[in-house]
């Protein structure tokens, strides 16, 4: 029996949805195909119908968290640019570390991403460069005299990495993981922002 085109395409929503969720969950490397199916409400058969191999399913499944992170990080605009003083208290906050399923792709493949294929290490280059151009403009629109790509490049790699490891700190060490998320936001801030400018005297 076929299924129109419109359902094929549903169904296919679904099971990238589901994938991504698993993935960022419990790692590309710890989901099998049967669990994403049964995710996302469909059987074994129905994932191949639509994508080759899991290889291909991860590439489409990191590709829609990307793009949820963007949309976050778009969600809300001052003057035009993105609202990145909400958009990081949203990322390194207590409820963004304890919802792997549905934050930052990035941190939660971070650690794994180098052990995958071209394809998806390309796409995390992307997606990490998309977030680094948006903090990059604000930091030159801040300090024109600062190299801004360098700076954003450090911003956006110690949010990646602060969040994995309030993360990892969690269940053992609450308080150190709440520090890390605490102390990065300040740093963050202090990157963000033009430094003071020496009065010059006469």
């Amino acid at each position: 029996m076929r299924i129109s085109k419109e359902k094929a395409a549903d169904n296919r929503a679904a099971l990238i949805r589901a994938a991504s969720k698993l993935f960022r969950e419990r790692g590309i490397d710890g989901v099998g195909v049967a669990e994403i199916s049964k995710e996302a409400g469909l059987t074994h058969g129905a994932l191949y119908a639509h994508f080759r191999s899991k290889e291909e399913l991860a590439l489409e499944a990191l590709s829609y968290g990307l793009d949820q992170a963007n949309s976050r990080m778009y969600s809300g605009t001052v003057d035009g640019m993105p609202d990145l003083a909400r958009f990081l208290d949203r990322y390194l906050s207590l409820e963004s570390r304890d919802d792997f399923g549905n934050r930052c792709a990035m941190a939660a493949s971070a650690s794994e991403i180098g052990r995958q294929d071209k394809a998806l290490s390309a796409r995390f280059a992307e997606g990490y460069m998309v977030m680094v151009r948006a903090f990059e403009r604000q930091i030159a629109q801040n300090d024109p005299d600062s190299d801004a790509l360098a700076r954003a490049m450090v911003v956006v790699s110690t949010m990646i990495g602060s969040l994995a490891v309030a993360r990892g700190a969690a269940k053992g060490n609450p308080a150190v993981s709440e520090q890390v998320l605490q102390a990065t936001r300040q740093l963050v801030d202090e990157l963000m922002r033009a430094p003071a400018r020496a009065s010059v005297t006469s």
